[in-house]
């Protein structure tokens, strides 16, 4: 039997094995996609939706591995589809989709790349789902492509981030797309430098302000028990110069001996690599992940923020299922890296946190932290039905500017060490959630 738990509230309640609340949430279908691994929905996908004026667009891979772009009007129940001229080898669960609109309407794509080529295009005309051929950003370190991913800036302007290299030994590169020329620069070819000794695994964010936050997590080896650490940066200009939490400038690259360090976490202890980060109104950095106590066995999922000028820590004890990381490859595990977007500032501050764990089904959950001061959180369901292996990303157009929560959701399966399951395709849907109409108050200790 699954543990189901009631609904938790911060260390107050216990964990029960009645149903959770489920939150009311719309689901709109997009289409039937590859299901045989997760490469249709990890977390690190930057982005899987992305929105522009009236527009939303959508990419995942079908099950023949061709990528298909969507295209819907906010509000609309169907999506315009159109299956591109390009593929990506989908038996690599690294190898996934990331999209952008720059402020012009320009659909960007890079797609496929797990230590390979730099595959990049973008549609020919704002709004379209028509793609150039691919092409090259600045033609230089594109050779050992991974991860690549997107981030809009206020002035319209796109970050393009990703490693040069391998797991446990490469370099984080920084590229600049500036809208009104239409073109690329380097910004950075080594703004995070593993010294040939380990590497960084980093989540990102842009704030209201458009300062950019980084963080990340230092891999010595291939194996993901060697993740340990969690570091942070910030970027007040685009991107070209990087400082400290407390304002002191980095000098550039960022080494293992030169980062701030914003929780010590040693290897060992099931500490997941590339989650989420987002911010407050006031450009806190708030950092999502999971990683497992030394005094317990069972991975925990945990919130370390920036707060009265130091870092803070909150952890979610309400997990029972012990579970532990080690080797290479994507993993089959039993919960979700986690994302988190972020409401409001002081004492508003409103941290969500969206997973999705084997003790609940696999449904689509999320915590929320009503009172961050007091340590008041509560766990609900947004779903009824499972979702297996799926990871949340989300459209953060939307939630910037009506914080309301558009998830990719799909059914998908996922072997471990990078192996693929015999399956059908399965149907992809956008999850809708307005907290704002659906969150109840947390009951009284």
């Amino acid at each position: 039997m699954s543990l189901r738990a009631a609904v938790y509230v911060g260390c107050f309640l216990a964990a029960g094995m009645a149903n959770a609340q489920t939150l009311k949430s719309n689901m709109v279908f997009v289409d039937s996609g590859w299901a045989g691994n997760s490469i249709n929905t990890a977390v690190f996908r930057k982005n899987s939706l992305t929105s522009w004026n009236e527009f939303q667009f959508v990419a995942f891979y079908d099950s023949y591995g061709s990528v298909v772009l969507g295209r819907r009007r906010h509000g609309d129940t169907e999506f315009t589809l159109k299956k591109t001229f390009y593929s990506g080898n989908i038996y690599d669960a690294h190898n996934s989709i990331s999209i952008i609109a720059d402020s012009y309407g320009f659909l960007h794509l890079s797609w496929g790349q797990h230590n390979t080529p730099l595959q990049y295009c973008r549609s020919l005309e704002p709004g379209s789902l028509d793609l150039s051929p691919a092409m090259s950003m600045t033609g230089q370190l594109e050779d050992r492509v991974t991860y690549p991913e997107f981030y809009r800036l206020p002035n319209g302007n796109l970050i393009f981030l990703y490693r040069d290299g391998q797991s446990g030994n490469g370099n984080l590169v920084v590229n600049n797309y500036d809208k009104n020329q239409r073109k690329w620069e380097r910004l950075h070819g080594s703004l995070i430098n593993g010294e040939g000794l380990r590497n960084a695994y980093w989540q990102a964010c842009v704030d209201r302000k458009g300062v950019i936050h980084l963080s990340w997590v230092w891999r010595e080896t291939p194996d993901v028990a060697s993740n340990h650490d969690l570091c942070y940066a910030r970027s007040r200009d685009g991107g070209k110069t990087w400082e400290r939490s407390d304002g002191k400038k980095y000098g550039l690259p960022i080494t293992a001996e030169t980062a701030e360090y914003a929780w010590r976490i040693p290897q060992q202890q099931e500490l997941i690599n590339q989650t989420s980060m987002s911010a407050d109104d006031d450009g806190n950095p708030f950092i999502a992940t999971y990683w497992r106590e030394a005094s317990s066995d069972v991975p925990q999922y945990h919130l370390v923020y920036y707060h009265k000028s130091q870092w803070q820590h909150l952890a979610f004890n309400f997990r029972k299922m012990p579970f532990t990381l080690s080797g290479g490859g994507t993993k089959k595990i039993p919960i979700a890296r986690p994302q988190v977007v972020v409401q409001g500032s002081g004492s508003e501050t409103k941290p969500t946190l969206i997973f999705r764990d084997a003790e609940r089904d696999n449904k689509v959950s999320i915590i929320r932290v009503e009172n961050l001061k007091e340590k008041k959180w509560a766990v609900y369901d947004l779903s009824t039905t499972p979702f297996e292996a799926w990871e949340p990303t989300l459209d953060v157009d939307v939630w910037n500017k009506q914080k309301v929560l558009n998830l990719f959701v799909q059914n998908v399966e996922q072997a471990d060490a990078e192996g693929v399951v015999e399956t059908s395709s399965k149907p992809i849907y956008i999850l809708e959630w307005d907290p704002a109409k659906t969150i109840p108050k947390i009951p009284k200790r």
